[in-house]
């Protein structure tokens, strides 16, 4: 079966994707249907931080494929009550949840709730930042600093103002008597894996505060145990009114999460918001599994220290190399390699690599980007590293 020239008959031509068609995956490997053995540093972009078929999470999705796969949230459903529990219990303390299917609908969840907040005082505008990305529904793309992703898609959404990230002042210019929100991504994932400056998030905090503006964390990419802490604001200690969380919350199955504040857990109201397969329970088991086994001291260890021994080889990598790395960025295990050419050629490369392909990614056509599973070893870091030498060679 031409699986290429099927996928181009029959599904919209909206990736490019690479000519590889996996078979099965397992652990940190992935295996195509040639029986080709890949080493996967990008976990489905984030998504499979646990990697591939958990035995655990296995274990629950049987569970509750065998007592029902979907019931209307008109319903009290179990499973997603228990999930709702763990999440607040594990951050804000006091609070509550929405579930939604993925991060672009979280997002969603998250800008119509601030601009609810804001209504009664005629606050609607929402300031986010340049190369941000925050989702491909029509507002969240208005709300996407990035204007390739805007192309061709006028008139946006009104109400989205656009600051310099990690520069507080720029912030402070596009405040007016109509903001309500400021959202930001605590590491740009899709922008090149740039991390905020704790100072900066610190100011924003404050500059929130002053001006009673709801502050947003996106944690789509970044959240879920990426950047060393279960949460990315806990990473930087700075807590937000609001964050978002998608991508590897069910470790591959979709579910998306809008976690708010207490304090504004009351600003909707019975109908305002709503989501037909939001919370499925087989996803909702799968999350609760997932959280319980990221969330613990050894492989939270392990995603930070692993993340600063991969970083540190790849600065080695720059300095070998100077004329065609331009720059190494991340926190923990999300790192980002800028070169200064193109770096398509090279995630083919790594796939082709022998014995063991390595699946990476290039975002912004530069920014080779890394987001390996939790339970990599400094044998995988160096064999990847190894891997880029000798193409870079």
């Amino acid at each position: 079966m031409n699986y290429f020239e099927l996928e181009k008959k029959y599904i919209l031509q909206t990736y490019k994707r690479q000519k590889i068609v996996f078979h099965y995956g397992k652990g940190k490997y992935l295996w195509d249907k040639n029986g080709k053995k890949y080493l996967d540093f990008f976990s489905g972009l984030s998504v499979c931080n646990l990697g591939h078929c958990h035995p655990e999470i296995i274990k629950a999705v049987q569970r509750q494929i065998k007592k029902y796969f979907h019931v209307s949230n008109i319903y009290y459903i179990p499973e997603q009550i228990e999930l709702a529990k763990l999440i607040i219990e594990k951050s804000f303390k006091k609070g509550k949840v929405f579930f939604s299917n993925s991060g672009a609908e979280a997002n969603e969840c998250a800008i119509k709730l601030a601009r609810k907040y804001g209504s009664k005082k005629g606050k609607f505008e929402i300031i986010s930042f340049e190369n941000s990305f925050h989702g491909r529904t029509l507002a969240t793309l208005s709300a996407t600093g990035q204007t390739k992703f805007h192309r061709g898609f006028s008139p946006l959404s009104p109400g989205f103002k656009y600051a310099k990230f990690n520069n507080i002042d720029s912030v402070k210019k596009l405040i007016t008597k109509k903001t309500v929100a400021v959202i930001v991504e605590p590491v740009q994932g899709e922008g090149g894996v740039y991390p905020a400056e704790k100072k900066f998030l610190e100011e924003l905090r404050q500059l929130c505060n002053k001006n009673k503006l709801l502050l947003i964390f996106d944690e789509v990419q970044c959240g879920m145990g990426r950047t060393g802490s279960l949460f990315a604001y806990q990473h930087y200690g700075i807590e937000p009114d609001m964050f978002t969380l998608a991508k590897s919350i069910a470790n591959g199955l979709p579910l998306g999460v809008t976690v708010v504040k207490e304090k504004y857990s009351d600003v909707f109201e019975k109908g305002d918001h709503g989501s037909t397969f939001g919370g499925n329970p087989v996803s909702c088991a799968s999350a609760i599994v997932t959280i319980k086994q990221i969330d613990s001291p050894g492989l939270m260890k392990n995603i930070s220290e692993l993340g600063k021994y991969f970083i540190q080889k790849l600065i080695d990598l720059k300095n070998k190399f100077p004329e065609k790395i331009k720059e190494v960025r991340g926190v923990g295990l999300m790192v980002g390699l800028e070169l200064f050419e193109k770096g398509n050629e090279i995630v083919e490369k790594c796939a082709d690599a022998n014995p063991l392909g390595i699946i990476i990614n290039c975002t912004q056509e530069k920014v080779l980007r890394f987001l390996p599973p939790f339970f990599i070893t400094k044998k995988d870091v160096n064999y990847v590293v190894k891997t880029l030498e000798n193409i870079l060679s």
